[in-house]
């Protein structure tokens, strides 16, 4: 009896995650679609993205800047990028209306984190347009096990966006909330390399759903095994 309600009940649990794995199969898909349909939507003006920002997901929508790079005031994300370790190159653009915008120009190898070492690369006269991928600021580290940014040294292990506008030396009230990150055309001396956005979100749920079946399964077939070989071994 005791060995019947415990079938049951396992039986109640492998049947409950399986179907909690299918339902956050159709929600990874929807976001998946919903992703990719924000990469390919018509870039948004900064004013569009702008207004919007709060009320719908922007995250990785494309969106459309123009303005002056302050090369002087860039900071350096620390990151990897096809086996190469390096640092991706935040650098604030000056708006038309004097507000900055952090952007994501792309990825630098090590020994190129200082601008004296790519000035070929630093675009420093006249007015650039950039086009790439809205990025909403983070709430809080992305975990413990991530280092604390070394302001002093200008390398970041998680974009803190409070400590990247008061470490430029901005003013907050003249930042825009949200970074950009550049698209892949190419800049002049090759440096940065922008389109490194990396979007990925595994979606393994199917293969769990099916584990959780197979094994409530499995189960169904072993007790009902258990139940015919000890209703035989009983004395008729």
């Amino acid at each position: 009896m005791v060995a019947g309600l415990s079938a049951l009940v396992a039986l109640a649990i492998l049947l409950g995650l399986g179907t909690w794995q299918v339902q956050r199969l159709h929600w990874k898909e929807a976001l998946l679609q919903d992703i990719d349909t924000r990469r390919t939507a018509a870039p948004l003006t900064l004013a569009q993205a702008e207004q919007m920002l709060g009320k719908q997901p922007l995250e990785y929508r494309r969106v459309k800047v123009q303005g002056l790079f302050d090369h002087t005031r860039e900071r350096h994300f620390f990151a990897t990028h096809r086996g190469q370790t390096g640092y991706y190159i935040y650098t604030p653009l000056r708006l038309e209306d004097d507000r900055f915008i952090f952007i994501n120009r792309g990825f630098v190898p090590y020994e190129l984190k200082e601008p004296a070492t790519r000035l070929a690369g630093e675009i420093m006269s006249g007015p650039v347009v950039i086009e790439g991928l809205l990025r909403e600021k983070l709430t809080e580290k992305p975990s413990s096990m991530v280092p604390e940014n070394d302001l002093a040294k200008n390398i970041f292990y998680w974009k803190d966006f409070d400590a990247m506008v008061n470490s430029a030396g901005l003013d907050p009230a003249t930042v825009v909330g949200f970074f950009v990150d550049a698209n892949d055309a190419p800049n002049l001396g090759g440096w940065p390399q922008g389109g490194v956005t990396l979007i990925d979100l595994p979606n393994n749920h199917l293969q769990y759903a099916i584990t959780w079946y197979g094994l409530a399964a499995a189960l169904v077939i072993v007790a009902g095994f258990a139940y015919f070989r000890g209703t035989k071994a009983k004395p008729g």
